[in-house]
């Protein structure tokens, strides 16, 4: 019975002839919708930033700003709810430099570049509104209490771990934790998990009453934009005419970027600055060096945020079947072999071991770079924007006495 069957459906659904002649139609794939909306992303980004720049340079205009933010916040944040962004390709980037089988799409490149070009010619046009989570922080600020500037300096360096141990666990595969911890990720989807919600939530709170605390304090792109926005073509600027140290720009700017005037009010003595900054100069390379050491020294600790370490790790320990984690039964029900994972074990803690010697001189250099630059103490005679500081948010302009008699007049 079961071969008249079988030899029926064989009757009815007989084998396909390949050697008719048939010609197959040419498929033609249509860009995938992802794709082109990347880079609508890149084109409005560019555009958006085109625009701040030339209302922070051309036409001193915080009003065109703060329309830009708001476009942000609701394009990049609500619709695009956030992705992708300039700083999570810091981790795209990064693995495509350590990994050489991982294919970087040219637009995340893009957008990954795009901000820094543009603050190495106009400032940090990118934080000034054009990314969202610096744009949703800025509209929800209305008091600015001024933290010290010590305490400020000291939590700036922050940024720069992050973005040390960001590196760190992208190159090595295991884990994007910027988009992983990213606190406005929630805010955007209006889901996510509790923890990260209520940092969000908590960080939007504090923006209400602190400049740009993520910005500060947090971002590692942020970091990335103030070195290159440091050495920029064209510095942000309180006003174009002559600075009559009102301190409204001073105490209006909500990131604390604007300097005051500076003349040794103190008497120390040049020769006593000028051996501490030599100190530190001799001190930056042994941070450096401490640091790469101390980070690779944890490095089998870290890796266990790898997926493979972790799954190792848990084959390691005694486990009654009642205990076991769903990973160690997937592990033997897939016919996985113990000298496999053993051999994935060693390749990714060596790894671990270079890039965290990377990752964690890095951070000694930062440490010591920021040492000499609190040490170099230079002459001010007017109040200066700190370039490297300043997210070219726009506030001072509306501030100035000067810019506000020059619209008078007009």
């Amino acid at each position: 019975m079961t071969t008249t069957l079988f030899s029926l459906l064989v009757a009815r659904f007989p084998k396909p002839d390949f050697t008719s002649g048939y010609q197959y139609p040419e498929i033609i794939h249509g860009m995938p919708w992802e794709q082109f909306w990347s880079w609508l992303d890149l084109a409005i980004l560019i555009g958006l930033m085109s625009l701040v720049a030339w209302a922070v340079h051309r036409r001193p205009s915080r009003r065109i700003i703060f329309c830009v933010s708001i476009v942000s916040v609701l394009y990049f944040g609500f619709f695009r709810t956030g992705c992708v962004c300039s700083i999570g390709s810091i981790q795209n980037v990064v693995l495509a430099m350590a990994d050489s089988s991982y294919r970087l799409p040219l637009v995340v490149l893009l957008i990954f570049l795009a901000p820094l070009v543009f603050a190495l010619f106009f400032g940090r046009v990118f934080c000034a509104g054009v990314c969202p989570m610096g744009a949703l922080q800025e509209l929800v600020n209305v008091r600015n209490f001024r933290i010290s500037r010590a305490v400020a300096s000291a939590m700036g360096f922050f940024p720069w771990i992050y973005l040390g141990f960001a590196i760190l666990y992208a190159a090595t595969r295991s884990q994007f934790i910027i988009c992983r911890f990213d606190p406005f990720i929630p805010i955007f989807r209006l889901s996510g998990d509790i923890g990260m919600v209520v940092f969000g939530i908590s960080l939007l709170i504090l923006s209400v009453f602190v400049g740009r605390p993520f910005c500060r304090f947090l971002c590692p792109y942020g970091a990335l934009m103030g070195v290159v926005s440091s050495v920029a073509v064209r510095k942000v600027e309180v006003t174009r005419k002559s600075c009559i140290n009102c301190t409204l720009c001073h105490n209006c700017c909500p990131v604390d970027a604007i300097r005051e005037p500076y003349a040794n009010k103190g008497g120390e003595h040049r020769m006593l600055g000028v051996r501490r900054v030599l100190l530190y100069l001799v001190l930056l390379p042994l941070l450096t060096v401490g640091g790469g050491w101390l980070l690779s020294s944890q490095s089998d600790t870290l890796s266990i945020a790898h997926r493979d370490v972790y799954l190792y790790t848990l084959l390691q320990s005694e486990l009654n079947e009642e205990e076991m984690p769903a990973e160690v039964e997937a592990f033997h029900e897939m016919g996985r072999k113990m000298e496999d994972l053993e051999a994935s074990v060693v390749s990714v803690r060596q790894s671990y071991h270079q890039w965290a010697w990377f990752a964690g001189a890095l951070i000694g250099f930062v440490l010591g770079w920021k040492l000499i630059r609190l040490s170099v103490k230079r002459t001010r005679k007017t109040y200066e924007i700190e370039p490297s500081a300043c997210v070219a948010c726009g506030k001072c302009f509306d501030y100035c006495p000067q810019n506000t008699n020059h619209v008078k007049k007009q």
